[in-house]
């Protein structure tokens, strides 16, 4: 694996009207969490990281920030892999990475994206579908064994056929902890919409809503009637 080297500056600055200032020098504020390490609050260039994504991607790249020390002018290389970028909701511009140290003399766990290349037979021929199930694979491995993506090929799969995580070919040195059982991609056939008939009647007719409920409003109604005209054939009686 290329190894990738990124520049960044002990940070003093801690606060939200700080890191704002920050942001606007065109710094982006991150931290560096190291195992029994504590952390490093540090600061990296926006145009230089914004380089490195478009160049590498960097995820599972081991990335080696030098610290640059403007005390003792010393620097300091942290082998590190991103644990999270966090964009602002409204522009997505990057505003804060969280790094972690790692040693790379030490296998570690992590997971790796599934590419599947090419046009499976049961598609193009048969009309199905590809369905990719599984996107991601966790592996164990050194730091710079770590596969940027695992690539299928699966342009031979007819109608029904299978990809499981046994049947893809890892690099040497890269340890499977997925369940090789696991269902990666797959060639289905399409679903067909099936048409909802009318519910219809003995004679074919659609069902209606019985009138019984409107010969029971009526009644009502002339209940309702009959109640009020009690009072006033009353009122005659008694004059």
């Amino acid at each position: 694996m290329e190894k990738i080297f990124l520049d960044a500056h002990l940070r003093q600055d801690i606060g939200k009207s700080k890191v704002k200032h920050l942001r606007d020098q065109g710094f982006i504020p991150a931290v560096i969490y190291g195992d029994n390490k504590g952390t490093h609050p540090i600061k990296l260039s926006h145009r230089e990281l914004v380089q490195l994504m478009h160049q590498h991607g960097l995820e599972n790249v081991v990335i080696n920030l030098r610290i640059k020390n403007d005390k003792d002018k010393k620097d300091r290389l942290h082998s590190c892999l991103i644990k999270q970028i966090q964009y602002h909701p409204v522009r997505e511009d990057i505003i804060h990475v969280d790094f972690n140290e790692i040693s790379l003399t030490e296998e570690i766990k992590v997971n790796v994206p599934v590419a599947a290349k090419g046009e499976p037979i049961g598609v193009k021929q048969e009309g199905g579908s590809l369905e990719h199930i599984l996107w991601e694979i966790e592996v164990e491995c050194l730091p710079m064994n770590i596969p940027q993506e695992i690539e299928v090929e699966v342009s031979k799969l007819n109608m029904n056929d299978s990809i499981h995580v046994k049947d893809i070919k890892f690099p040497a040195g890269v340890k499977v902890l997925t369940d090789p059982e696991a269902v990666v991609l797959s060639v289905v056939a399409p679903i067909k919409e099936e048409e909802i008939a009318p519910v219809e009647g003995a004679e074919g007719e659609e069902l209606q809503e019985p009138e019984v409920i409107k010969e029971k409003k009526e009644v009502l109604a002339e209940g309702e009637e009959a109640a009020e005209s009690k009072p006033k054939e009353k009122e005659k009686e008694e004059k």
